[in-house]
């Protein structure tokens, strides 16, 4: 039988190629493709084939397509991650707050509830929001959140919290009802411009602004080029890791172009262990 994590993978492309995300034009230009690199066509084109992406007349519009990936990535993730919970156990949620910038999402959830004082503080102090600016601002595409837990589900093998002890830990139900946020996942359908840097950027805010531990920070994104991936995945510090949508297609397209930098810069990628496949995300969540 094929297993739950390989199905998901399937349907999550399925997902991509049935809304035209990933898609080919009349003249066999993939949608994740940059038309003005050589490379970048290539690889595209040999992803698109091997997932069995459509012909279409005309591709997605760049934000269209980058809102339809998160909220495929979001699907994938609401399907397979309760399904771990036989390595990771917890009452858990899906969110994808991309859409809904208007709202500070972040402040709703632990460890960063503080920061809806915070910006209540800026909007209505003109120096204060001359000096910290942007800096603490989190705006996240999907969120894995853990609901705290009351004392009877965490005393039910033994008696192990009560009154006296562990007053302030956000885990339990008595002492606060936000969700926790586990991870952080950021969707980048490609990565253009200065889209990296900005993921970065991002990422850094939600590790200095927390109140608690660090959560997961993870990218998932569809960019074939492997040294616009290498912009975002190299280094430590900031991001956990970078997941690409179809990293064994990748890998295939680029061992079968002449570009030895470009298969070198992919392999180091994933030998350093910046770079993994969107099926290992599940996984990584879990630990």
């Amino acid at each position: 039988m094929t297993a739950a994590l390989t199905e998901a993978r399937n349907k999550f492309h399925l997902d991509l190629i049935e809304r035209n995300t990933l898609s080919l034009s009349p003249t066999d230009v993939a949608s994740n493709a940059d038309s003005s690199q050589k490379t970048s066509l290539s690889i595209a084109f040999s992803i698109a084939k091997d997932l069995s992406a459509r012909v279409i007349s005309e591709k997605l519009k760049g934000q269209s397509a980058g809102k339809q990936f998160e909220e495929s990535v979001e699907a994938f993730l609401k399907e397979i991650f309760p399904l771990f919970s036989t390595i990771r156990p917890g009452n858990w949620s899906i969110e994808n707050v991309g859409g809904s910038r208007s709202e500070y999402q972040i402040s709703k959830y632990e460890p960063y509830t503080h920061l809806a004082s915070l910006a209540e503080a800026i909007e209505s102090d003109r120096n204060l929001a001359s000096v910290l600016g942007n800096s603490y601002e989190i705006s996240p595409d999907i969120l894995v959140l853990r609901k705290p837990e009351p004392d009877e589900a965490i005393n039910r093998d033994r008696n192990l919290v009560d009154s006296d002890a562990g007053r302030h830990a956000v885990i339990r139900t008595v002492n606060q009802e936000q969700p926790i946020v586990h991870a952080i996942v950021s969707c980048k359908w490609t990565l253009r411009s200065d889209r990296a840097q900005n993921a970065r950027s991002e990422a850094l805010n939600v590790i200095r602004n927390r109140k608690g531990r660090t959560p997961h920070i993870a990218v998932v994104t569809g960019e074939p080029s492997p040294s616009r991936l290498a912009s975002l995945a190299l280094g430590t510090g900031d991001i956990d890791t970078v997941y690409h949508f179809a990293l064994p297609e990748l890998v295939k397209a680029v061992d079968g172009t002449s570009n030895d930098e470009a298969i070198n810069m992919l392999h180091t990628l994933i030998d350093g262990k910046r770079l993994r496949d969107i099926s290992d995300l599940p996984l990584d969540l879990a630990i």
